[in-house]
């Protein structure tokens, strides 16, 4: 997102920018030369590799005096330069090769080092976009027009089940603005570096006293590589017990979506183990499964409670039914947000489990990102959590890395650090109840119009519920979608559709949602029901519905030609909604089949690309 607003500067701005940080190092190599020091590649555009003999560790310690790293090799150091490179620093480096030279007798003679063949002739970033905004103030109206067609939490509830779109409050974003750690390479120097590896060993320490692991990794970069770095651990656990050949993984049909993809990454075969009607993992299945792979069972992956929105109630015997065959139990993290300060997972018999700072600790993740998934082991699989080359002390087993940097993306760690600090034990755990309690209100309130599908023994769902519109598609043609859509027509962007249940809706409204919040969501979705009746009364066809036209848009509002069998009134402003604080969609109705099946491209024509090939 940050990215993205380089719209400001256009291909202008981007090419001054570039030619900026060549010249800058077209200067330094200019300077490095009259010293004797030649880079060892004529042809660079913003890095220099340097022959310097025996002399790269004493250099590389004037730099440091003069707060510079510099990448040291046993007989070379590298050197790399950014636009925010002043002429000071590069002043500052070439008096740690020896010598004091003045920037600007340099650059005279200086001559650039990107082949001619190199140079691009051709035009880009030709879309209007990246020419209407060269002013801050016109870069600030665009954000705002971005943000005005987004419904996002800052204007709504986001009940997305398994995706715990909770409050990612202001102060806990403050400290990643901080130059002290903003500013900080995930490659810098440890002893440059303290205060933020501190940060980690705590941040590490509370969430080994959440879970109840022994050892957590920070390096896992999102949920998916947290799955693939657990089921990695428990491989290499195998094979150095001497049993490489346990590859068989357990996944109940109510495990995340994203369990067999990484079973089968990590080079496992996946075995499917059933549910019963209540959605709970089918025991007696379970026996079969493990007994009948008992010498090849490497795992189980379980997400709990369930991706069915239930407390599996058998978690413990199922652990030791997998441990008695040999094998490991992975628990699935996605759904701590139900757990925390509650029950703790090294407790109940998991071995591994990635958590989702993403999700249960705050770090936002609205478009995509940024992810954080770090596991937490048992003692036994300590030495089996990914290593990294640029970090002492790797265990002889360790694997690794599955991320670029050791620990993933160290910035936003501050975020989950700063939210368990101020929320304490205390405040996680009254968090978790009334994450649980809003789902069992909403599930409560909403069944008696969409049936929940899944509850425990008791009736009670755990942070999240699914309910089950798919009868009505029977009785009135609406399907799963025309809810979803008819849903943004009150405000409310729409729960997960059709996961991890063909034609349901799961929803999840965390413990950020107030009571009046929940109950507009609920009464919005009760009022939707009230219009598929309308709909089987024969009142409308559905398609002539508002529910099928969903969402309606200001040009519908606007529209001189008006013909729907439904008024302006009932499509635009359904019952409960505000008319002074109306959303409004920027689009209205598409076809989700028929985009999927006829891609058009946004950008550029294919042939203007081709032509900038030859």
């Amino acid at each position: 997102m940050i990215a993205s607003m380089y719209v400001y500067h256009g291909p202008e701005g981007l090419t001054q920018i570039a030619r900026s940080v060549h010249r800058r190092a077209c200067v330094l190599a200019a300077g490095l030369r009259k010293l004797g020091f030649a880079p060892q590649s004529e042809a660079f555009f913003d890095t220099l590799t340097v022959e310097t003999g025996p002399k790269a560790g004493e250099i590389a310690a004037r730099a440091l005096a003069e707060r510079i790293n510099l990448r040291l090799g046993e007989r070379t150091l590298g050197i790399s330069l950014d636009e925010t490179t002043t002429a000071k620093e590069v002043e500052a480096v070439w008096r740690a090769f020896g010598g004091k030279l003045a920037y600007t007798e340099i650059e005279a003679g200086a001559r650039d080092a990107v082949p001619p063949e190199l140079k691009r002739a051709s035009g880009f970033l030709a879309h209007p976009v990246f020419h209407a905004h060269r002013s801050e103030t016109e870069l600030l109206r665009y954000m705002r027009k971005l943000s005005d067609r987004d419904l996002a939490l800052d204007r709504a509830m986001i009940p997305l089940g398994s995706c715990t779109m909770k409050l990612n409050a202001t102060t806990d974003m403050i400290p990643l603005t901080w130059p002290e750690f903003a500013h900080l390479h995930p490659f810098a120097p440890r002893e440059q570096a303290k205060g933020y590896h501190a940060l980690f060993a705590r941040l590490e320490r509370w969430l080994c006293d959440i879970t109840g692991y022994d050892a957590v990794s920070l390096q896992p970069n999102s949920g998916a590589q947290g799955e693939y770095a657990g089921l990695l651990a428990i491989r290499g656990y195998h094979a150095a017990r001497g049993e490489p050949h346990r590859k068989v993984c357990l996944i109940p049909s109510s495990a995340h979506g994203t369990n067999p993809a990484s079973a089968h990454m990590a080079g496992m075969e996946v075995v499917v183990v059933a549910c019963d009607s209540r959605g709970d993992v089918d025991v007696n299945d379970l026996r079969a499964k493990a007994e009948e792979h008992s010498n090849d069972l490497a795992a189980i992956m379980i997400t709990y409670p369930s991706t069915h929105g239930v407390f599996e109630e058998h978690i413990r015997e199922i652990c030791d039914v997998v441990h008695g065959h040999g094998g490991q139990v992975y628990l699935d993290g996605a759904n701590l947000n139900a757990q925390v300060g509650l029950s703790r997972p090294g407790d109940y018999g998991a071995d591994v489990s990635h958590l989702n700072l993403h999700k249960t600790f705050c770090i936002p993740h609205g478009g995509g990102g940024p992810g954080m998934g770090p596991i937490g082991v048992r003692a036994h699989l300590v030495p089996f959590l990914p290593g990294h080359p640029d970090t002492s002390g790797a265990k002889p087993y360790a694997v690794g890395p599955v991320s670029a940097a050791p620990f993933g993306s160290p910035s936003i760690l501050t975020i989950s650090y700063i939210y368990i600090l101020m929320m304490s034990g205390e405040g996680l755990t009254r968090a978790t109840e009334i994450a649980i309690l809003n789902a069992n209100y909403i599930a409560n309130r909403l069944d008696p119009h969409f049936p929940v599908l899944y509850r425990n023994a008791k009736g009670r769902v755990a942070h999240e519920c699914i309910v089950d519109p798919r009868p009505l598609k029977t009785s009135s043609g609406v399907t799963v979608d025309d809810i979803a859509k008819r849903l943004i027509d009150y405000g409310f962007h729409a729960p997960t559709m059709s996961f991890p249940v063909p034609g349901t809706l799961m929803i999840e409204p965390t413990e950020s949602e107030s009571k009046a919040e929940i109950d507009r969501f609920c009464d919005a979705m009760i009022a939707i029901r009230q219009e598929i009746a309308e709909i089987e009364a024969g009142r409308w066809k559905v398609e002539a519905s508002p529910l099928r036209h969903a969402p309606h848009t200001v040009h519908d509002i606007a529209d001189d030609g008006w013909q729907r069998a439904y008024s302006r009134a009932e499509g635009c402003f359904p019952a409960g909604t505000s008319r002074s604080d109306k959303y409004w969609s920027p689009v209205g109705r598409v076809d989700n089949v028929y985009g999927d099946r006829h891609l058009v491209c946004s950008c550029p024509p294919v042939a203007d690309y081709a032509q900038a090939a030859e």
